[in-house]
């Protein structure tokens, strides 16, 4: 049962797709609260990381606010979301990046080939999903995605999808929830996630 009066906060960094996703809650009857207030971020019962944009210049400005240092003492649930999952990560190839560190997998540069084109965007299947963010009815269900960088499959992958190779569509370790597609962007089926997310 979602509680529509828990606190969710989605942190601030000036990323491109905060609006999206404060929207997507609003949709589910969720309020939640834009901030970068580390105080506020802690003491949230869920985080939301959501971004848009380029991987070392996020980066600076994370650690010009001091989130990093926030984001990695998180203990309760955290939903990574495109850039957001990327930095969750301990490597980055787009300009050569050290991220977050939280979950140790690396991020690459798609390689693309004469039918498919770098960026991958547009709606992509999602299976063997695994964790409670995701339930059986969504298997091989459709998701929305826009990505030039992916993160292979490893341990740590709870989803994946098919562009070019196979890739970590979503990743999980401890706490940290991650998806390489939208879910704000992606219908009833990133509601779905959504609302597994927040049930948590």
């Amino acid at each position: 049962m979602l509680n529509k009066k828990s606190k969710i906060s989605i942190i601030d960094y000036k990323a491109g797709n905060v609006q999206s996703v404060l929207f997507a809650l609003q949709r589910l009857g969720i309020e939640a609260t834009l901030s970068d207030d580390p105080e506020v971020i802690q003491n949230a019962e869920k985080v939301i990381f959501p971004g848009v944009g380029e991987a070392s210049t996020t980066m600076a400005v994370l650690k010009e606010k001091g989130l990093d240092k926030v984001i990695k003492k998180l203990k309760q649930p955290v939903l990574g979301i495109c850039l957001g999952m990327q930095l969750l990560c301990e490597y980055s190839e787009e300009n050569d990046t050290q991220c977050l560190g939280i979950i140790p997998q690396k991020v690459k540069y798609f390689e693309a080939n004469k039918n498919e084109k770098v960026p991958h965007m547009g709606w992509n299947q999602i299976y063997d999903l695994k964790t409670p963010l995701f339930d059986n009815q969504l298997e091989n269900e459709y998701t929305y995605f826009v990505h030039g960088y992916y993160v292979e499959e490893g341990a740590y992958t709870i989803a994946t999808a098919n562009y070019i190779q196979p890739f970590s569509a979503a990743i999980k370790k401890d706490n940290f929830y991650a998806t390489q597609f939208h879910p704000e962007k992606s219908g009833t089926i990133g509601e779905q996630i959504l609302k597994n997310f927040l049930s948590l």
